[in-house]
């Protein structure tokens, strides 16, 4: 019988110990606990060392692996369990939040390829009704803050991480990321194989999932399968109307810089109304660092409350969900907002909505877009951009009207990433250029708007 992972580096005298035997760092040791296996390479040593045989040291860690639904018993170690539609678990270990019977959080699980900015990812609010897998192994290492936050609330239904969480190390952390999550009443499972899941997303779309994290340690997978099949998708859901602000409100923060943290806009040049749609608060604040005074309206607004404050510009936000179902409600708005002549600028869904609004169609993505790593080219200038991006949806280009020109596309997949009005003062992209997280080859768009509201005026 093997023995575990633990005695072992007991029996070598602890995990400094350890790591100088095998010429590791202790960063190597702590990851032997929690893979629950050592590579081969140290096997001799440590049977010299301790007297151990070769298959004591062979282990199997249940909690890496995929497997079907079945009523045996929790694999020794796991306290939760990521179940998919199609019967498929991936076991792990709990953080966070736990989960109730009658309140398991179930969504589309989708994964995410940025290595930095897990706190603004899980608090933008694009990600409602989805279970977001980081593709990233060091998930929680910085902790979390007070001020990296892009909306009061966790949007995310809950996180998948390939290892433990360790206790954060930078100056900036106020709080570790599973208090934090415990606190927002959110869920999260460590130790599960990010890379066979993400593969399995690659290959097969995005699955629908359930995350239990049960504080009893007990199981219904059958009745969390029938959870996660029973759960309609995100296609005709509209989420916009749960994410955005319930009232108007005014906005002057500008973005963050070392080391004076975030300002203040006191000398605004132009007006900008942000139509809510789940918006991030670095798009507000990139808004208001290139000279324009935020008004915040909800994603519900009429064309009456928008142009009432008689805006310089209008700008549509990013959000969650089905842009034909938002579309529902926002689409004659903007309608009789382009009517009117102002200037309009969109990104995300409000992209989408824009392309809606003029005659387009949406569609869903297979695997969506989701990092900081998403190559954008510009094709008026042939540059190519590096983007951060979250969308699940997409504007089909092949119905754009005449008077509509695309701008931008995916060197992905070649889907739309960004469209220009040639009879108006509209435009927008599918991407993210206030990123947060991720690079800021994009953010001249925020200057182009600027540009021309001053032409307008």
């Amino acid at each position: 019988m093997s023995a575990s992972i633990d005695s072992i580096i007991e029996r070598l005298g602890g995990a400094e110990a350890a790591a100088r035997l095998a010429g590791v760092g202790t960063e190597a040791v702590r990851k032997w606990r929690q893979a629950r296996a050592i590579p081969t390479r140290h096997w001799p040593a440590i049977t010299a060392a301790t007297g151990l045989t070769m298959a004591d040291l062979m282990t199997h860690p249940p909690e890496t692996h995929a497997m079907p639904v079945s009523p045996d018993a929790v694999p020794e170690g796991a306290t939760a369990a990521l179940v998919l539609a199609d019967g498929t678990v991936f076991w792990g270990r709990g953080f966070g939040a736990n989960t109730a019977a009658a309140a398991t959080p179930v969504g589309e699980v989708c994964f995410n390829t940025g290595l930095t900015g897990y706190q603004e990812t899980l608090t933008d609010p694009s990600y409602a009704g989805q279970i977001i897998t980081f593709t990233f192994p060091h998930i929680g290492n910085v902790g979390t803050n007070h001020e990296d936050l892009e909306a009061a609330n966790i949007a995310a239904r809950g996180l998948v991480v390939k290892q433990d969480i360790t206790e954060p190390s930078n100056w900036r952390s106020a709080q570790r990321l599973q208090d934090w999550l415990q606190a927002r009443g959110v869920t999260g499972i460590a130790g599960v194989d990010t890379r066979a899941l993400t593969t399995r997303i690659r290959d097969g779309g995005a699955p629908t999932g359930v995350l239990a994290f049960p504080a009893d340690g007990r199981f219904d997978l059958a009745a969390l399968k029938a959870q996660a099949a029973a759960w309609p998708g995100l296609e005709g859901m509209d989420l916009a109307k749960e994410v955005t602000c319930r009232q108007s409100y005014a906005w002057d923060e500008t973005e963050w810089t070392w080391p004076q943290g975030t300002g203040k806009q006191t000398a605004p040049r132009y007006n900008v109304v942000a139509v809510d749609y789940g918006a991030k608060r670095n798009i507000l604040r990139c808004l208001a660092a290139s000279g324009c005074k935020v008004t915040v309206v909800p994603a519900t607004a009429t064309a009456e409350d928008i142009l009432r404050h008689k805006p310089d510009g209008v700008f549509l936000s990013n959000g969650p969900g089905d842009p034909a179902a938002t579309g529902e409600y926002a689409v004659p708005v903007l309608r009789s907002v382009l009517d009117s002549g102002v200037p309009v600028f969109g990104i995300c869904l409000g992209h989408q909505l824009l392309a809606l609004a003029l005659g387009a169609k949406t569609y869903k993505l297979a695997r969506g877009h989701r990092g900081a790593n998403q190559p954008v080219k510009d094709l008026a200038t042939g540059k190519v951009e590096i983007t951060s991006q979250n969308h699940g949806f997409a504007v089909d280009d092949k119905q754009l009207p005449a008077n509509v020109t695309v701008t931008h596309v995916s060197l992905f997949d070649g889907s739309n990433e960004g469209i220009a009005c040639t009879d108006r003062p509209a435009f927008s992209v599918q991407y993210h250029p206030e990123a947060s997280p991720g690079p800021t080859d994009s953010h001249y768009l925020f200057g182009r708007f600027v540009g021309i509201m001053e032409r307008k005026g």
